[in-house]
């Protein structure tokens, strides 16, 4: 080192002048490949300090790159060399941190001092990239500076995107395995980091790299903090620097905008409010961020769908389309061996008419390419039914499939749909009439229509239940425990009985907002996304023959179509630069989650397309912004726990007002167990208030693969929660979960229509206690909720374990004439099980004598 010592002494050369634009590096974030020690920081290059300096580790190829905060122009580097120089080094700019890399200067005879370098282009990241020392030691740079046309904008504060959500977190302590560090991170207000009862105490998260840090949301629990600090730093234990500081904590939300930079920031609590120790439910991190491109780089016009998507054609001959469908059945037809496998299909035909029959198996769908259901013709049926003998005649596991943008001609006949949960019927138009239960008219466990033209009758017979919304019906024929229209013409009206034998239909009227799936069509050689507008007290379709849907048509070079072999990472840069992107049929592995931070995004599943949160991650987070469309995705627990399965919003944007344009979730569908051991303690948790949640499935499996079901194998508490305020929910089925099924904490909720199972295996009454309570409410209203209304609902139990198992109370609401539930039916299935009442303590109770209860109104 004599010889690298000797240079500290000298007064190393700081250029005065140059060629084009003003400095724009210096304080700017800075990442290196290594240093050499503590004291050779990157950070020492551009901090305008002539006596301090970077310097590498002793090998080749190493760099030091600078983040400029935004894409600017850029005319001139000027590197400043300590004794350690490059012989042979590269100045690279990129719009990523990651690269792909541009060269805009490069070398082999580098002589150090200064070197100042004309360059042209433009970019975020700017790197000097080594790869041949002159000395045996690293490399080392007092100084490295760029220059461009101007200053880049300021950044602003991304107060859209949670930056600590589902990152790695520690903690000095934790009061218990139920509060761990990690709770305080998943953006769930029903977990909670908690520390022990002592002072000083802290809770840290890795952000994954430098960012600069606008603010921090401490969501408090009980017991707060009365004193602390929020800290920052580049390294895990320190040193750390403090961007806010209070001694008069009062609990609550605190919200504080800070200004400062670090990969690890800290809260440190030095006198507690309380007697206990420090809780958090929530600790949220915002950096800054300048505003991503505005539009998608373009993609292909006719993308590449995949293998899993079989486009059929008008020229096509139809034996030829018949024999491909028969080989998509035949491979999804069986309940006992494709029910939990990975294949995933979806068939679509372009506009024209075709003489085929199609039998749709499990996660597979079907769909016409034209604009408007009328555009497709199947001359033939679309048909789902009690295919297998195993099926004992029943439709009771005629799950994931689906039919979508079609003209079905009967020829005089009916078609047949005969399913359970996650099978929606959308956008079609039947000539003719339709059956939704099996030709056998064994049990079915159903179902959803939407936006869809029967011209004859629609018959449910067998079907349990049924949600029908925004169609046009010939006729209504059929009552079991629960059917439930909104928007539909042609439909019986309310008539809801109390006796068992009676008609149990509600009828809404309009539904109050509504916005009709996006949807692909094909039209002048290219595919297109169509987004339907936004509708409130919608009734009927948004379509008719012959004419165009209200709403906005998108090219596909806007479009991204994932693959399962995509990274996260590609997924997210694409959602970032301006892309909708669709999700060709397979099952995605996710190392993190899917990320929505712009407004107006769509994510359209195809087929079925399966995600699954790998490491206890959550599988899609949605910021805090309007107008995100979700369409089609089935999310599969991990074996890992996930905290929340799906997110929309933030805590700190429940008080925004979204009702213009309203983030929307439809036929998006949840599964924990049953083709792995998944777990997840919440499956949806929404914060963006006025959230349209239409046709949901959320579904702790009861069977499935050997291994993957049980009491604390699938473990879930909860399907659903809802804190943003005016939320709706609409065909909202949720089943087994081992907690309060849907907990809503919004103010100005309803649910049209709820569809729920208990679960099947509380191993016994102690094992299923909530406090002194026997059994959980399959609808939790929070105490301080002022207005709510639920229209149609049911709610059963099958304890199959111990059917000695009680529910006390199936609904939990606060004693409020605004908070009003209608039309609730339980059911004891067999009489294997025992529920108490229907709400609060009121109402009958189902049994193994009583086995269907109803009840019209409460309160």
């Amino acid at each position: 080192m004599a010889m690298l010592l000797s240079y500290a002494t000298v007064t190393p050369l700081v250029p005065t002048a140059h060629a084009a634009g003003p400095l724009i590096s210096q304080g700017k974030p800075v990442t290196a490949s290594s240093v050499e020690n503590a004291g050779t920081a990157a950070a020492n290059a551009v901090d305008g300090n002539a006596g301090t300096r970077w310097s590498s580790a002793f090998s080749d190829p190493q760099w030091i790159q600078v983040d400029l905060g935004a894409t600017v122009a850029i005319d001139q580097v000027v590197l400043n060399w300590e004794g350690a120089y490059a012989r042979a080094y590269q100045i690279q700019i990129s719009t990523s941190a990651t690269g792909p890399w541009t060269n805009v200067y490069s070398t082999t005879t580098g002589d150090g001092g200064v070197d100042t370098l004309a360059v042209a282009g433009s970019g975020r990241y700017v790197r000097m990239n080594g790869t041949q020392r002159a000395t045996g030691y690293g490399y080392s740079l007092w100084e490295f500076q760029v220059f461009g046309a101007g200053d880049p904008p300021p950044p602003t504060c991304n107060t859209a995107v949670n930056a600590a959500l589902n990152k790695p977190s520690s903690a000095s302590s934790t009061e218990n395995g139920g509060t761990p560090a990690a709770s305080a991170f998943d953006a769930s207000t029903t977990t909670r980091w908690a520390s022990a009862p002592s002072d000083p105490q802290w809770v840290q998260v890795d952000l994954g790299s430098t960012q600069s840090i606008c603010r921090v949301v401490l969501s408090w629990e009980a017991a707060y903090g009365r004193s602390y600090q929020v800290q920052s730093s580049d390294s895990p234990t320190g040193p750390w620097t403090n961007l806010f500081t209070t001694t008069t904590g009062d609990g609550g939300v605190d919200t504080l905008t800070v200004t400062g930079s670090g990969r690890y920031v800290r809260m440190t609590g030095t006198v507690r409010g309380t007697g206990y120790g420090y809780s958090l439910w929530d600790f949220q991190v915002n950096v800054g961020g300048t505003a991503p491109p505005t539009t998608c780089a373009s993609q292909p016009t006719v993308p590449n769908f995949g293998p899993n998507v079989r486009i059929f054609e008008d020229s096509t001959p139809d034996a030829t389309i018949q024999t491909s469908l028969n080989e998509v059945f035949e491979a999804q037809k069986s309940t006992q061996a494709h029910q939990f496998h990975d294949r995933r299909d979806a068939l679509l035909f372009k506009p024209g008419s075709y003489d085929v029959y199609a039998n749709i198996g499990f996660n597979t769908s079907i769909q016409g390419l034209a604009q408007n259901p009328d555009g497709v013709t199947i001359n033939g049926a679309v048909t789902v039914d009690a295919f297998n003998a195993s099926d004992a005649g029943n439709a009771t596991q005629n799950f994931w499939r689906s039919a979508e943008n079609l003209t079905i001609n009967t020829n005089g006949g009916r078609n047949r749909w005969g399913v359970s949960q996650a099978a929606p019927f959308r956008r079609m138009n039947v000539n003719g009439g339709l059956d939704l239960f099996p030709a056998s008219y064994g049990w079915s466990s159903g179902g959803y229509i939407s936006d869809t033209r029967v011209t004859g009758s629609v018959e449910s017979a067998s079907q349990q239940q049924w949600y029908s919304q925004n169609s046009t019906f010939g006729s209504w024929s059929g009552s079991n425990w629960n059917m439930v229209f909104s928007g539909v013409n042609g439909a019986p009206a309310t008539n809801f009985s109390t006796a068992p034998s009676g008609v149990h239909h509600t009828n809404v009227g309009t539904t109050p907002a509504a916005r009709d799936v996006p949807y692909i069509y094909f039209a002048n050689n290219e595919y297109r996304l169509f987004l339907p507008s936004l509708r409130t007290n919608a009734s009927g379709p948004s379509w008719a023959v012959g004419a165009p849907t209200a709403g906005t048509s998108v090219s596909f070079a806007q479009v991204f179509v994932a693959r399962p072999s995509d990274s996260v990472a590609t997924i997210n840069e694409r959602i970032a630069g301006g892309c909708h992107v669709v999700f060709s049929p397979g099952v995605y592995n996710l190392a993190a989650p899917i990320v929505v931070n712009r407004p107006d995004t769509v994510l359209l599943g195809m087929g079925y397309a399966t995600l699954v949160p790998q490491g206890g991650v959550t599988a899609i987070s949605i910021g805090d912004v309007d107008g995100v469309r979700v369409k089609g995705m089935f999310i599969d627990a991990g074996t890992t726990n996930s905290s929340s399965l799906m997110t929309v919003g933030t805590t700190a944007g429940i008080g925004t007002n979204r009702a213009a344009n309203p983030v929307t979730v439809q036929d998006v569908f949840f599964r924990i167990g049953g083709r792995v051991a998944g777990k997840a303690t919440n499956s949806l948790v929404v914060n963006s208030s006025n959230t349209i949640v239409d046709h949901t499935w959320m579904w702790r499996g009861d069977h499935g693969n050997a291994g993957t079901i049980g009491w604390t194998i699938n473990t879930a508490d909860t399907g659903l929660v809802v804190n943003g305020n005016n939320v709706l929910a609409t065909g909202l089925f949720v089943e087994h979960y081992q907690k309060n099924e849907v907990i809503w904490n919004g103010q100005g909720g309803r649910i049209i229509f709820f569809q729920n199972e208990k679960p099947y295996d509380p191993p016994n009454q102690a094992a299923w206690m909530n406090g002194s309570t026997q059994g959980y409410p399959s609808i939790k209203v929070a105490n301080n909720v002022t207005s709510f209304l639920a229209q149609g609902l049911g709610s059963y139990v099958f304890f199959q374990a111990d059917p000695s198992v009680n529910v006390f109370s199936t609904f939990e609401a606060p004693v409020n004439p605004n908070v009003r539930f209608q039309n609730m039916a339980i059911v004891s299935l067999g009489g294997v099980g025992n529920m108490s009442h229907v709400i609060n303590g009121t109402g009958p109770g189902v049994n193994s004598g009583t086995n269907n209860a109803y009840m019209l109104s409460y309160p």
